[in-house]
C-alpha cells in the first residue's frame, strides 16, 4: 500500500538556502513507497502537513502538484551493483556546486578570491579603446562596484606565492600584492597598465575555479555556457564510455519507473528529449545528464538547469549499504525521507528545496553514491552533435592562434558576437557545408552584415 500526503501548507524556508539541515528541519520519515503532493495554493504558514488518499482531494492526483513519489526496493542488485561501478568514478574532487556545497567562507584554504570587480579591471586594462563619452573606465568599474565586494562568480584565487613575489614587486609592497595600490600607479601609463595586467592575469590569478571541496561529479552530456559555448559529452563520459555505459540498463529501469509512475511528466520529458540528436540522450532514456556525489551531505538549495515540465530524481548506490543518516530533507514540507540503496525517488528538485542530514559512515571504505539524473533545459538549443562538435573546433582554433587579433592572455577563444560573425559562417561552410550553414544561421546569407560586407 502506498502512503499518500497533501500538503496543507508550504513554509517559508528561503532563510535555509545555503545551510545544512538536521532533524530539527523535518517532523516525518519517510521509509515506505509514499506519493507527497503540495497544497492547491502553495501559501505560506506554519502549519504543515496532512494525510489523505486521492480520493479525498483531487490535488493528490495532479502530477503538476507533486513534490515526490518513492518507492522502495525497485532496482535489482545487478542494476545496482553495475551503475555503481559504471559511476562511482565520475564524483572526483569538485570546488564547483555553490550553494549545495554549504556555507562558503571569506576564503579558500587560506587563499584570497580574484573578485568580479578584479577581473573587469584587469580585462580593462588588457584590452583599452577608446570612449565615446569620454568616462574613465575604471572610475565606471568600480562605481558598479562600490557596495559589492562578493568573490568572482567565476570562483578563482590569488595565488599565494606569486603574490608575494611578482605581485609585492609590481604594487611595490613588501607584504604582497595591493590590487588598489597598483590600479592607481599604472592607470596613468596605458602601455604600462596593459603589459602589467597581462602579467596579473597570467601569472597571479589561478587557472582553476573554486569553491567548497566535495566529491562530486557529472556524467552524460552538457549544454553550452558563455565561457564553454558548445554542447559535448562530460570529461567522464568522453574519456570512460565503456565503463560509463554499465550504468545503462539501471538508468533505462529508472526510465520505465518514472514513465510508470508519472507518465504525463515522463511523456512531456520524452517530447523534449526527442527534439534532441539521441548521442546527446543516455540511450533508451529522456536523461541527459548524471550527477555523481560521493560521500557528499549536500546542503539546503533548489537544482536548476532541468527540464521544468519533467521531473528529477534522487538515487542512492553504495558498496557495501554501511551508512546511517543521509535522509534528504524537504524542510519546506517538513518531511525527510530515508533513500536507501535500491530505493526509487522521483522528486520535485528544482521547485522543492532539499538538503541532507548527517551522513554517518560506519567504515572508513564505505561509500554512498548519489546520484540525481535529468534532462538539462538548455540542452534543447544545441544543433546536430555534427554542429557542435563543429563549434568546439572554432573554438579551440582561435585559442591556440597566438596571431588572431583577439588573443591575449587567459583568453579561452571566445568573444562576444562571435557567432553571428562572417569569420564563424566561413568556418563551418568549410567544414559542414553551405547547407548547414544556412539551417542554423540563415542570417548568414539574408543580407550583408555590416557597413564593410555591404561595400565589399
Amino acid at each position: 500500500m502506498v502512503r499518500v500526503i497533501v500538503a496543507d501548507k508550504k513554509l517559508d524556508c528561503s532563510h535555509l538556502l545555503g545551510k545544512f539541515l538536521d532533524e530539527s528541519h523535518y517532523d516525518t520519515l519517510i521509509t515506505e513507497d509514499c506519493d507527497a503532493y503540495m497544497p492547491a495554493g502553495c501559501d505560506v504558514s506554519t502549519q504543515v502537513a496532512c494525510e489523505k488518499t486521492c480520493s479525498d482531494c483531487e490535488v493528490g492526483s495532479d502530477e503538476r502538484k507533486i513534490i515526490f513519489k518513492f518507492r522502495k526496493n525497485f532496482f535489482t542488485k545487478q542494476q545496482q551493483d553495475d551503475a555503481y561501478h559504471g559511476l562511482r568514478a565520475a564524483a572526483t574532487e569538485s570546488q564547483n556546486r555553490g550553494l549545495a556545497a554549504g556555507p562558503k567562507g571569506d576564503k579558500l584554504q587560506n587563499r584570497d578570491w580574484v573578485t568580479d570587480e578584479h577581473i573587469e579591471i584587469l580585462e580593462a586594462f588588457m584590452r583599452p579603446g577608446s570612449n565615446l563619452f569620454d568616462v574613465d573606465p575604471i572610475d565606471e568599474i568600480r562605481a558598479r562596484y562600490a557596495n559589492n565586494s562578493a568573490p568572482s562568480t567565476r570562483g578563482m584565487v590569488w595565488l599565494a606565492s606569486k603574490v608575494k613575489t611578482i605581485g609585492s614587486t609590481l604594487s611595490g609592497c613588501e607584504d604582497g600584492f595591493d590590487f588598489n595600490k597598483w590600479v592607481n600607479v599604472v592607470r596613468k601609463n596605458k602601455h604600462q597598465a596593459e603589459a602589467e595586467a597581462a602579467i596579473v592575469a597570467k601569472e597571479m590569478i589561478s587557472a582553476t575555479t573554486y569553491a567548497n571541496p566535495v566529491n562530486s561529479g557529472i556524467a552524460g552530456w552538457f549544454d553550452r555556457y558563455p565561457r564553454i559555448p558548445y554542447g559535448r559529452a562530460t570529461s567522464y563520459t568522453r574519456d570512460h564510455y565503456d565503463l560509463f555505459s554499465k550504468a545503462f540498463p539501471f538508468l533505462q529501469r529508472l526510465d520505465q519507473g518514472f514513465s510508470e509512475l508519472l507518465p504525463w511528466r515522463w511523456q512531456n520529458q520524452r517530447n523534449a528529449a526527442n527534439k534532441l540528436d539521441p548521442r546527446f540522450l543516455v540511450p533508451e532514456t529522456v536523461f541527459t545528464t548524471i550527477t555523481v556525489n560521493k560521500n557528499f551531505r549536500t546542503a539546503a538549495h533548489l537544482d536548476a538547469g532541468d527540464f521544468s515540465d519533467g521531473l528529477s530524481n534522487l538515487l542512492v548506490l553504495s558498496n557495501d549499504g554501511e551508512y546511517e543518516g543521509a535522509y534528504l530533507v524537504a524542510p519546506e514540507y517538513r518531511i525527510a525521507i530515508d533513500v536507501r540503496p535500491g530505493d526509487l525517488l522521483l522528486i520535485n528538485n528544482h521547485e522543492v528545496m532539499h538538503g541532507n542530514t548527517p551522513i554517518k559512515l560506519k567504515h572508513p571504505n564505505s561509500e554512498r553514491i548519489s546520484l540525481v539524473c535529468y534532462l538539462r533545459e538548455k540542452m534543447l538549443e544545441l544543433g546536430s552533435k555534427e554542429y557542435e562538435d563543429c563549434r568546439y573546433e572554432f573554438v579551440e582554433s582561435r585559442r591556440l592562434n597566438s596571431n588572431h587579433p583577439l588573443h591575449r592572455p587567459l583568453w579561452n577563444g571566445v568573444s562576444a558576437g562571435m557567432w553571428e560573425d562572417k569569420e564563424w559562417y566561413n568556418y563551418l561552410e568549410s567544414r559542414l557545408g553551405r547547407d548547414i550553414v544556412a539551417k542554423y544561421h540563415p542570417e548568414a546569407y539574408s543580407a550583408p552584415s555590416s557597413l564593410e560586407d555591404l561595400f565589399n
